[in-house]
């Protein structure tokens, strides 16, 4: 089985010496820095580079620089997807946003996680796992999702959180650990 293979699995992985894993790391970042150097007037260079780096995107997609990912061929956009500066996305496993999201600016989602055992840490092993967000979601600024998230529809992740477990539909959640605040209901959108 490759590391690509086991990475795809969720199993332990290495992905510090596997060739193609480190080709196409190499590829994406070029990728990402070449539309982090893009002209903010380049409207049209700018998604037709996005549509190249993610994996799957739907209409009316837009990144502000600047913008890192670990393959992007792991990333799924919906439509009318937005992020502010510095988003991050390491998307060793599929990361998958829905349609109308809203990400704050300096916002991570980690698919990444590595061993507790320092021996296995040291010698390079890691696991992915998948993060999926769901629609009509907002991110406040500086928000870290952690590996295996889903956060469900129609939610607000306050600013600062640390998403460590799942969130539900309609609700606010903020903090470290991220936690459920408030429901949302049509009486209390405001």
């Amino acid at each position: 089985m490759t590391e690509k293979e086991k990475c795809a699995q969720g199993l332990l992985y290495n992905a510090n010496y596997d060739q193609e894993l480190i080709n196409e790391r190499i590829t994406a970042k070029d990728l990402c820095q070449e539309y982090n150097n893009l002209k903010n007037s380049d409207s049209e260079g700018r998604t037709a580079l996005l549509k190249k780096i993610l994996g799957k995107t739907d209409g009316n997609i837009w990144i502000e620089p600047a913008f890192w990912c670990d393959y992007g061929y792991n990333i799924e956009v919906g439509e009318n997807f937005y992020s502010n500066h510095n988003l991050v996305i390491l998307d060793c496993a599929k990361v998958t946003f829905g349609s109308n999201v809203f990400i704050g600016p300096n916002c991570s989602f980690y698919t990444a996680s590595h061993p507790i055992d320092v021996r296995q840490r040291n010698q390079g092993l890691e696991s992915a796992h998948p993060i999926e967000i769901g629609d009509n979601v907002w991110f406040g600024g500086n928000v870290v999702v952690l590996p295996g998230i889903t956060i469900g529809n129609n939610t607000v992740i306050g600013a600062g959180s640390v998403v460590t477990k799942d969130i539900p539909d309609n609700v606010v959640a903020v903090g470290n650990p991220c936690r459920v605040i408030k429901t949302i209901t049509e009486n209390n959108q405001v």
